[in-house]
């Protein structure tokens, strides 16, 4: 449990960070420094969101009938599942424009609302979708295992965005480089394993509510070949359990919800992280020229900084590729 939450933390916590670190940097090259402190604002205000959710959903439901509490647990393992492939496939096709695409939206904003409180927003928005996520995945993990354990899970997710906002920071200084395509390739198809096993954990619940039959019908039961505590496989079955929710004694639902899921998106998965290393690799051997975005307008108080030689234009619109480079942010991969 303390390795699967991590893991889940790290990766929905790295990209929290990035998009932070994109909105610092464009704030400290626009030159409004000023507007850093409502970033923060909404930096915060986004946090307290997941730990709402997580609140109410961990006493919400004690109150409520079991087979409530058993619809509603299946049906939000589900929503989260859901939420976690899309924001996967999202990822994947959207990451390479997603500095350009954070940029515009702050460009229009500090356009129309010169006092910047849209930087609050789009940070809520930013960082909270990446909180609400993990809130709703993590509960959904820790329910689905019966090796629950508080501490391990509490220490996993703190641990996970500990080193998420770490390595976040360590990318915007450029003191380290990482591939970021291999980072959400590999983290994406571990969640994608991780979501398998709560769908067919959330099935197993609609089942026991009875909103879905063949509770008593069993794929197979392997409980009578699991080993003793004291044997190192029997360690190696727990992990299975925290991280993917293995269950030995599968009904016939649960088992081909799994695969009904897992065949399908992992295989869309690869296809699209091969594609996406094959146009790369195309593009190279071509010798493709990037296309440069369109003209994008300074946001009011920033100062232009333009790359040497580039002729000075009037008051409208100047070439915007990439925001200015600053000496401390040159080698950060953020582009």
């Amino acid at each position: 449990m303390f390795v699967a939450n991590l893991l889940i933390a790290l990766r929905e916590g790295f990209e929290a960070s990035l998009v932070v670190g994109i909105i610092y940097a464009y704030l400290v090259k626009a030159d409004r420094r000023d507007l850093i402190g409502k970033l923060w604002l909404g930096v915060g205000l986004a946090a307290l969101v997941p730990l709402g959710i997580g609140a109410v959903l961990t006493w919400g439901p004690k109150t409520l009938t079991f087979q409530a509490q058993e619809i509603i647990g299946g049906v939000l393992s589900l929503v989260a599942v859901a939420m976690v492939t899309w924001m996967v496939f999202w990822m994947g096709e959207n990451s390479r424009q997603l500095k350009g695409d954070i940029e515009s939206d702050l460009t229009r904003s500090l356009n129309s609302h010169g006092s910047g409180w849209g930087v609050v927003w789009i940070a809520i928005l930013a960082v909270g979708r990446e909180g609400v996520e993990t809130a709703l995945f993590i509960w959904a993990t820790v329910k689905s295992s019966v090796q629950t354990n508080t501490v391990a899970t509490t220490a996993g997710v703190v641990t996970g965005l500990a080193a998420a906002v770490l390595l976040g920071w360590l990318v915007y200084r450029g003191a380290v480089r990482i591939n970021m395509r291999a980072f959400f390739a590999l983290t994406g198809g571990f969640l994608i394993l991780v979501a398998a096993g709560i769908v067919s954990y959330g099935i197993g619940d609609l089942q026991e509510a009875g909103v879905l039959p063949g509770i008593m019908t069993h794929a197979w039961d392997l409980s009578a070949w699991l080993p003793a505590a004291s044997s190192p496989v029997y360690w190696l079955y727990v992990v299975a359990v925290a991280m993917f929710q293995v269950n030995l004694a599968p009904t016939l639902a649960q088992t081909i919800a799994w695969w009904v899921y897992l065949i399908p998106v992992m295989t869309l998965f690869i296809a699209q992280v091969n594609g996406r290393l094959h146009g790369r690799a195309r593009a190279a051997n071509e010798g493709e020229t990037p296309v440069l975005p369109e003209e994008t307008p300074v946001p009011p108080g920033a100062t232009p900084i333009l790359p040497e030689g580039t002729p000075q234009l009037g008051s409208g619109a100047v070439p915007h590729p990439q925001p200015p480079q600053s000496p401390e942010t040159t080698s950060r991969p953020l582009a």
